[in-house]
């Protein structure tokens, strides 16, 4: 029978990497969320400058999610970060302990050990991923425990506040990594706002406002959390953890701040892929152009081409032509004047949709597909027609087949389904009534019906923030693309069109 990974397992075996130092290093970061990815990002980069020996910081989680901690307390917080993947071109699989965590703390059974932690002069940092919807205004009243995250985090404030008497220079480095724009300022307004709900007197929210550093914050790494294999994996590594996750080898944190948040923030040192800077919009810029772009741009023709996952098209040799020729030669050139990095990024998200470890299913994607298109790609195809003054060739492609997947073929209880081949899926798209409607008025014509269809719907304000059919040709180039489509099959045509690429 495998030993438990623990304390007492990784000291008897040093080739783990974990010595005893690192359970002695005093608890600096208060970290809201026990999920995957703050694991596979944050807890890494902790573990990695503490092994480095330039941090020397520990981290105190809060679960806020019903259940009780044993999980963690069982390993001595314990776990193993297997990263698994492609790295400029090569595959990498490595696997770490981290000993990143001090201790888990249940945000209700354990209210008041977490009240004492923040009272620790050397905590100065919290960080918290309670998805989007953590960071939201809930009128309440902050005697107990608190029941959103804003909440409990001016609960946290007030605590320090009256601990060290307002005393200046004793705030926090607060970095949110909840994927909304502006995540930082965001939160600080909800804060102030609960504050003055709670009628907590001025110097407070003076002293929030001065000497908290609300940091906005953008994060990227795929980390799929609990392998499929795990008992194997245990076997080959010794030990049995039921906290193992999987992660990509790709990562960034873009942090918005200053000296003052680098000097906190003291693990980025260790490590390029976390960025501080006055301004993270280059970063947030890049990653919705080029990484979600190109999956809103390329999953429709993949998905009706036959193809269920993203690295199923990485393989297919047409498929990843197409993927290539969309990101390097169509969406890269339309803003690495604004982001210096794009062209390694783009690099880098190639290698990861090649990653043999990751099943991200297409029609995943194509949730709200409509609108992603709006907001992902869009302004890309109005910036390469006043670049270059012509069209991204495999982007028209791409929208056209868009409008071939929001095409249904049945609406059942109000749920409208397309159809690929001799099976149906699922359409989940808000604007789905209005393409219903156009493809409606098409049924039983010609070519002229897909032309007049294609140019109302690219000129339908209530779609798109640009006006499509103002570009020269755009209209044309969809309208034939669709209807070679429709007249040849999916595949076929656009295995065509890749031999003319």
């Amino acid at each position: 029978m495998l030993p438990i990974l623990n304390k007492a397992h990784v000291l008897k075996h040093p080739d783990l990497g974990v010595s005893e130092r690192y359970f002695e290093f005093p608890e600096r970061i208060l970290q809201f969320g026990t999920g995957v990815l703050l694991r596979g990002l944050v807890d890494y980069l902790v573990d990695k400058a503490n092994k480095q020996g330039v941090y020397q910081g520990r981290i105190v989680v809060v679960k806020s999610t019903g259940g009780d901690t044993t999980e963690f307390s069982k390993q001595d917080n314990l776990f193993t970060t297997n990263i698994k993947g492609v790295s400029q071109g090569e595959l990498v699989n490595q696997v770490l302990i981290n000993a990143s965590i001090s201790r888990v703390l249940q945000s209700n059974a354990d209210w008041e050990q977490i009240l004492l932690a923040v009272r620790q002069p050397a905590l100065q940092t919290i960080i918290s991923n309670t998805t989007e919807v953590g960071i939201q205004y809930v009128a309440e009243k902050i005697d107990g425990v608190p029941s959103s995250f804003p909440g409990k985090l001016l609960a946290v404030l007030w605590e320090r506040f009256q601990y060290f008497k307002g005393a200046s220079h004793t705030g926090f480095v607060i970095v949110p990594t909840e994927l909304v724009v502006n995540n930082g300022q965001l939160l600080k307004e909800i804060v102030l706002k609960l504050a003055a709900y709670n009628r907590l007197p001025a110097t407070f929210l003076q002293w929030i406002a001065e000497d908290n550093h609300f940091c906005s914050s953008l994060v990227d790494r795929i980390v799929p959390g609990k392998p499929k294999e795990l008992a194997a994996l245990e076997e080959k590594a010794g030990y049995t953890d039921g906290l193992w996750i999987d992660t990509e080898p790709y990562l960034l944190w873009a942090i918005e701040g200053d000296e003052r948040v680098k000097e906190v923030l003291g693990f980025h040192q260790t490590d390029n892929r976390m960025l501080i800077a006055k301004d993270i919009t280059p970063f947030r810029e890049q990653k919705l152009r080029i990484l979600n772009g190109s999956h809103t741009i390329s999953v429709p023709l993949g998905y009706l081409s036959g193809l269920n996952i993203v690295l199923e098209c990485m393989e297919d040799a047409n498929m990843r032509s197409f993927f290539r020729t969309v990101i390097l030669e169509e969406i890269l050139p339309t803003i690495k004047d604004i982001c210096p990095q794009a062209p390694a990024f783009a690099e880098d998200v190639l290698d990861r949709f090649a990653n043999p470890n990751i099943a991200h299913k297409l029609l995943s994607i194509t949730f709200q597909e409509s609108m992603k298109m709006n907001a992902r790609n869009v302004k890309t195809i109005v910036r390469y027609y006043e670049k270059f003054q012509s069209l991204p060739a495999s982007m028209c492609l791409g929208f056209a087949a868009m409008l071939l997947f929001l095409r249904p073929e049945k609406l059942d209880k109000g749920q409208y389904s397309g159809q690929r081949g001799d099976e149906y899926y699922t359409i989940t798209d808000d604007n789905i009534a209005i393409f219903a409607e156009y493809w409606s008025q098409v049924t039983g014509r010609g070519g002229d019906a897909i032309a007049e269809m294609v140019q109302a719907i690219s000129a339908d304000q209530r779609l798109w923030e640009a006006d499509l059919s103002q570009i020269t040709g755009f209209t044309d180039a969809v309208s034939a693309h669709l209807q070679g489509m429709l007249q040849e099959g999916v595949k076929s045509y656009a295995d065509s069109y890749s031999k003319v690429l």
